[in-house]
C-alpha cells in the first residue's frame, strides 16, 4: 500500500476521541520490546487502556510481550507486523511509539494523521528535520504527543528544581552535565541471520540496509549511529531536558563537540568518549561521557552540576539531588528519589499527565515541542562532531551555514520518504 492509499483509508476511518465515562482508551503499542512494555504496564495499570494491538517487525518481542499481557489484563491483543497496517485496521485512540530511534519520526506523524494521540519515547527523532515534522504534525492534526521524559515528573527532580529556581544557589554561570558508566573495548559481533520469522528489512526501514547483527538487535541500537546518536543521544537528551526546565532560554547560541572512540574495539560505531560544550547566553554547559574507568573517584556518576555563586547543586537520578553551599557553615542538604521499578522510572506519574492531557484538552507536560528541543540540544552535538567544529544555532536552523544544515536531516532509503514539516 503507498502512502497516498494508506491515508485516504485511514483518514476515513479516524477515531473519535474515546472520552466517555466508562470506556477505555483503545492503546496500540508500536515496538514491544523491553521499555515498550515499562510504558504499556503503565498504561494498563491506570485502569483507563484496554490494549488492542501490538506492531514489531520481530514475532519473539510480541510473545513476550503477549505473555506479560496476559497476566495483567484480559485484553488479547492482536499483532501487526507493519504499523501502518494496524492503524488502518484497529483505528487506536492512543499510540506507544517506543520503536528504536530511526523509527520515532514516521509511526508517529501517521498515528496523529491517523486521530491517534502518542506517547513518544525520547529522542523524538533520529535527525532534527524529523522533529520539526512530527511538531507540525502533531499541531496539525490536533492531537496530543507526549515524549517520555519522565523525570520532569519525578518528585525529587521537580523538588529540586524548585531550589534550583529559587535563587538559593545564587547566580548560576555554569552547568556540567555527564554520565559516566562502566565498559571497555569488548569484542566484535558477526553478522548473522535475522531470527526465525522477524522482518530485519522492515526493522531497518527508512536506515542504510546491512545484514543483521545480535550486537544491534534487540536494545543494542542505541550505539549504532544508522539507528541512534550513542549516549548523547539517550542520556544526553534527558539532562539537556533538566537544563531547559532550569533556564528561561529555549536553546543554546552554539554548540561545539569533541569525540572519539578511543577504548572500544567492538562492532559498535559511535562515540565512546565525548564533549560538548553548549553557550546560551547567560551560563555555558557542557556534556560528557565515557563508558570505561567507572570507580569512586567521583561521588556521583550521571546527573547535572549546577554552579552558582552561593554553592554547587547536583541533580541527580538513583541518587536524588544534593545541595553543597559555599559557605562551610552551612549544611549540605540531600534529597532522596522517589522512583518506580522497575528501571528506577517514572513513567506511572508521566501516564497519568498524559491522560489527564487528552482528556482536559490542554498540553502534556512534556508536550511534543519540549521534547523537541531537548532531542535538539543532543543531536547538534552530533552535528558538530561530524563537522568537527563548531555550530551556530536559532533555535530553527543553523543560521549562514549551509554545511551544517544539511546534516538536519539524511536521505531515507526508499521506497520511504524523508517527513516533511
Amino acid at each position: 500500500m503507498d502512502r497516498r492509499t494508506f491515508w485516504k483509508s485511514a483518514l476515513s476511518a479516524a477515531p473519535l476521541l474515546n472520552a466517555q465515562p466508562g470506556k477505555k482508551f483503545k492503546t496500540a503499542l508500536i515496538g514491544s520490546g523491553w521499555w515498550g512494555m515499562n510504558i504499556l504496564r503503565e498504561a494498563i495499570a491506570s485502569g483507563e487502556c484496554s490494549t488492542v494491538a501490538l506492531a514489531d517487525p520481530d514475532p519473539a518481542q510480541m510473545d513476550k510481550a503477549a505473555i506479560e499481557i496476559a497476566k495483567l489484563t484480559s485484553d488479547q491483543p492482536r499483532r501487526y507486523r507493519d504499523y501502518r497496517d494496524m492503524l488502518q485496521k484497529e483505528r487506536p485512540d492512543i499510540c506507544i511509539v517506543a520503536t528504536p530511534d530511526h523509527w520515532h519520526a514516521l509511526p508517529t506523524i501517521d498515528s496523529v494523521k491517523s486521530g491517534a494521540h502518542v506517547y513518544v519515547e525520547k529522542p523524538i527523532s533520529h535527525t532534527i528535520d524529523e522533529g520539526r515534522a512530527m511538531v507540525s504534525a502533531a499541531r496539525q492534526a490536533d492531537r496530543i504527543v507526549q515524549v517520555g521524559l519522565h523525570r520532569r515528573v519525578s518528585p525529587a527532580p521537580i523538588s529540586g528544581m524548585a531550589f534550583l529556581k529559587s535563587g538559593k544557589v545564587g547566580k548560576i554561570g555554569m552547568v556540567r552535565t555527564f554520565a559516566h558508566a562502566a565498559g571497555g573495548p569488548g569484542t566484535k559481533t558477526p553478522d548473522s541471520e535475522p531470527p526465525p520469522g522477524m522482518d530485519w528489512d522492515l526493522w531497518l526501514g527508512p536506515a542504510p540496509k546491512r545484514a543483521f547483527n545480535a550486537a544491534i538487535h534487540p536494545r543494542g541500537f542505541r550505539q549504532f549511529l544508522d539507528y541512534a546518536n550513542g549516549t548523547l543521544g539517550d542520556w544526553g537528551v534527558h539532562w539537556m531536558d533538566q537544563v531547559l526546565w532550569w533556564t528561561d532560554e529555549t536553546h543554546p547560541k552554539s554548540v561545539y563537540s569533541s569525540a572519539g572512540r578511543f577504548i572500544r574495539e567492538d562492532s559498535t560505531d559511535a562515540p565512546d568518549t565525548q564533549i560538548v560544550t553548549y553557550q546560551f547566553e547567560t551560563f555555558s554547559c557542557t556534556w560528557e561521557q565515557r563508558h570505561y574507568a567507572a570507580n569512586n573517584a567521583e561521588q556521583h556518576l550521571i546527573g547535572a552540576y549546577f554552579y552558582g555563586t552561593e554553592g554547587t547543586f547536583h541533580m541527580g537520578w538513583r541518587d536524588g539531588w544534593t545541595w553543597y553551599p559555599a559557605k562551610k557553615s552551612e549544611k549540605i542538604i540531600h534529597v532522596e528519589p522517589q522512583l518506580n521499578d522497575p528501571d528506577g522510572q517514572n513513567i506511572k506519574e508521566l501516564w497519568a499527565d498524559f491522560l489527564d492531557s487528552i482528556k482536559k484538552k490542554h498540553k502534556p507536560v512534556r508536550d511534543i515541542e519540549i521534547g523537541y528541543r531537548a532531542t535538539n540540544a543532543a543531536l547538534l552535538g552530533m552535528v558538530s562532531w561530524r563537522l568537527g567544529r563548531s555550530v551556530p544555532w536559532d533555535g530553527k536552523q543553523c543560521p549562514n551555514d549551509p554545511a551544517a544544515n544539511k546534516l538536519l536531516r539524511r536521505a531515507y532509503r526508499a521506497p520511504w520518504k524523508y517527513p516533511e514539516a
